[in-house]
């Protein structure tokens, strides 16, 4: 599962601290307090998303899937950079950004615009907690099971997302799962030992969650 969030996040934090001391050393003090805040900010965030705290909604995303803007004032040096990053990681990766591993059933990454959607207008899952929903998605079915990347939701998400994907798929509605990156070596064991059964859902988004968000 590689470093996990709360480990880069805490480098990242280490880096800001040590450019802060640097950068005060040379009299910019002024220039020094947003590195400070921006340092504070990635503590708190590496600490809320270690495994023993496991706080997704510290960062105050909705059940819609926006973001309170209090969140992004306080928590902006982190969104954005999140944000960025996914965009980055994925221009230089030129990785496909989903796969149909199943009829109507889709895993891929956070969906930034409705262009970047499975066809058949699908609902969406969204297993990320620090990414927005796209306002030109908002005509598309949602489901929001906030999760930090490389952790797992807690059992009764996972049996909620479940129930509401079956219920979709019974509406012969495309189904789009989604992290914030979108891997899928996985994927498609778990679809060759587990298609045509309910216990691919509950393995689908298992693995969407915990491991095809943790290749970053």
């Amino acid at each position: 599962m590689g470093w996990g969030i709360s480990r880069l996040i805490g480098l990242k934090a280490a880096v800001l601290l040590a450019a802060a001391y640097f950068v005060h050393g040379l009299g910019m003090k002024v220039l020094s307090l947003p590195l400070i805040y921006t340092c504070l900010i990635a503590v708190l965030i590496s600490i809320a998303s270690h495994p023993s705290v496991d706080l997704p909604l510290l960062l105050g995303k909705a059940s819609n899937g926006s973001f309170p803007l209090w969140s992004w004032v306080m928590f902006s040096p982190f969104l954005f950079f999140i944000h960025l990053f996914v965009l980055l990681r994925r221009f230089v990766k030129n990785e496909p950004l989903y796969t149909e591993i199943a009829d109507g059933v889709y895993v891929g990454g956070w969906p930034s615009s409705v262009e970047r959607l499975p066809p058949g207008e699908p609902a969406v899952i969204d297993c990320t907690c620090e990414l927005p929903r796209s306002s030109t998605i908002s005509e598309n079915s949602y489901l929001c099971v906030a999760t930090w990347d490389t952790r797992a939701p807690q059992p009764p998400q996972i049996e909620s997302a479940v129930r509401w994907a079956v219920r979709k798929r019974s509406q012969n509605k495309p189904v789009y799962v989604h992290c914030a990156y979108g891997k899928f070596l996985s994927v498609f064991f778990c679809y060759s030992r587990f298609k045509n059964s309910l216990v691919f859902y509950y393995v689908l988004i298992i693995i969407v969650v915990v491991y095809l968000s943790s290749c970053i």
